[in-house]
């Protein structure tokens, strides 16, 4: 047996662990992106009493393994009587770093947006609320979108971290069939052409968004 057909007879064995891969990245997503906008927000106002426990908050997160965090959320908190599934704990985990790493995504694209457009909103008397809402972040997102589909792609190959406290993603899949076959290579080979398919569509799909974005600017300017 070739390992082409090692991989076609395990394939729809893994697609569970894909699954459960895809979910596991979209809730750290759906944790990690409006963290990380708050985040942003905060490590940027002038009250330093806000500002400095935000970057400490934002530091702690990018430089803390992943693995650590997933360990501190997984075996820690039932210490403090508070214990949660292994899923919904790799969940929060990786929704914290991913709110650590976004925050500076946000950040740069916030300042990113031209200083005329604040003192312009200020002109119109718009107060920081409005002026953020209205002005900032409609900008700060469309410069954001290509780093943030970068570090979505990161986060998902992130979430084979999971597999340590036995997440069903796609490498505890994966590993439990090559334990079962003795078959590591194709398996293993398999999960990673699995990981750069969907790696490779997600830039794919950001690519052909940006051109089309592209020429309706232009045929908007003519």
């Amino acid at each position: 047996m070739t390992w082409i057909d090692e991989w076609w007879t395990m394939f729809p064995s893994f697609l569970p662990g894909l699954l459960v891969s895809l979910e596991l990245t979209v809730g750290a997503l759906a944790v990690g992106l409006p963290l990380g906008i708050l985040l942003a927000l905060g490590s940027i106002v002038p009250q330093p009493y806000v500002r400095w426990p935000v970057i400490v908050i934002v530091e702690i997160g990018r430089g803390a393994p992943g693995l650590i965090v997933l360990y501190l959320v997984y075996f820690g908190l039932p210490q403090f009587n508070l214990t949660l599934s292994s899923f919904v704990s790799a969940t929060i985990a990786l929704g914290f770093t991913a709110g650590a790493y976004t925050a500076e995504i946000f950040r740069a694209g916030i300042n990113a947006v031209p200083a005329g457009q604040r003192e312009a909103s200020r002109a119109l008397g718009l107060g920081w609320v409005k002026e953020l809402r209205l002005v900032i972040l409609p900008q700060a997102v469309k410069v954001v979108i290509p780093p943030l589909v970068g570090f979505g792609i990161l986060l998902f190959q992130g979430t084979s971290l999971a597999f340590v406290i036995s997440v069903p993603e796609l490498l505890s899949i994966a590993y439990n069939n090559a334990s079962i076959t003795y078959q590591f290579f194709g398996s293993l080979t398999l999960v990673g052409a699995m990981y750069a398919a969907v790696s490779i569509i997600a830039v794919s799909l950001l690519k052909l968004r940006r051109p089309r974005k592209a020429q309706a600017s232009l045929s908007a300017a003519h």
